[in-house]
């Protein structure tokens, strides 16, 4: 399946059972919500997903899975996060081998690899495979900036076709535009700037609180996409409160809580992780029910 790289993509969770199998019922319940609110693809094993906890086989079960619930009406994207460049060529055939319709890829993982080395990385993982790449660019969180400069050695390979931006820079944006038009299809990946990115050129989201909000969020995305940006921003700013929820250090855990409060997931993590205790899960508890309380009335955005 080819990729239209625009749109709402949630980075999904991974669900797990009580005693840390993959939940797939529940997975399915989540999946099934985002596709009724109109997303335009799933991406599985990024932060969100756990991914640095999950075996070779439980990302295998879960682009499967994935693969038959979208049943080809979505594309699957499966991030690759790994320390070794061998690795990764080998996450990427396995991705495609299960089903996937193309990968997201961060820098090595751990080493803190220079500008030659990253390309290079990025380069021999795309030329061994045909899926289509979306980069992860996250200095903020990860070390590494894939600069304009990078992207115009990447774009050799007609398969690295997409960014998701999180420099929090949204100048970056215009930056992009600037030099490579359309030929970078760009998305948003900090929640709490996602519609300024919107309003700044970007093709669109891949977001974190879709996973328990995915109305709200596909509503925001096609309200501004139709100019009706006052819409776009009075939901916006009920969920500010919500999304700011996705940028600490325990954004699995507060959007698992989201999740259970809208019905379409588990506050399960898989250790090292915790659940929330004490006055923090209060604090968080606290915010997403205030959000409920308000939650907007959305017009008919899916006819937009």
């Amino acid at each position: 399946m080819s990729i239209h790289w625009k749109g709402v993509m949630p980075a999904v969770t991974t669900k797990f059972t009580d005693d840390d199998q993959l939940d797939l019922v529940n997975f399915e319940v989540n999946i099934k919500a985002q596709m009724d609110a109109g997303v335009t693809g799933i991406i599985l094993g990024g932060t969100l997903g756990e991914a640095s906890t999950l075996t070779d086989d439980e990302k295998s079960i879960l682009v499967r899975k994935t693969v038959e619930l979208v049943n080809g009406k979505l594309p699957v994207i499966m991030n690759v996060a790994e320390q070794t460049t061998v690795k990764a060529i080998e996450a990427a055939r396995r991705a495609k081998e299960d089903g996937a319709s193309g990968l997201m890829m961060l820098p090595p993982m751990r080493y803190k690899a220079d500008d030659r080395e990253t390309v290079t990385y990025f380069k021999k993982v795309a030329n061994s495979t045909t899926l289509p790449i979306m980069i992860y660019n996250n200095p903020v969180d990860y070390g590494i900036e894939v600069t304009i400069d990078m992207f115009e050695e990447l774009i050799e390979c007609e398969n690295i076709q997409a960014v998701k931006e999180s420099t929090r820079d949204l100048s970056n944006i215009s930056r992009m535009k600037s030099r490579f038009g359309d030929r970078i299809k760009i998305f948003g990946g900090v929640d709490t700037l996602a519609l300024e990115g919107l309003q700044m050129g970007a093709d669109g989201w891949v977001a974190g609180l879709v996973c328990a909000f995915p109305e709200e969020t596909v509503a925001i995305y096609k309200l501004q996409k139709v100019g009706r940006i006052e819409e776009a921003i009075l939901i916006y700013r009920w969920f500010l409160p919500i999304l700011e929820l996705d940028i600490t250090a325990k954004l699995v855990q507060n959007i698992k809580l989201a999740e259970v409060a809208t019905g379409i997931g588990t506050e399960n993590v898989r250790e090292p992780r915790l659940p929330l205790i004490g006055e923090e899960r209060k604090r968080i508890l606290n915010i997403i029910s205030e959000g409920l309380k308000h939650r907007p009335t959305l017009p008919d955005y899916k006819n937009l």
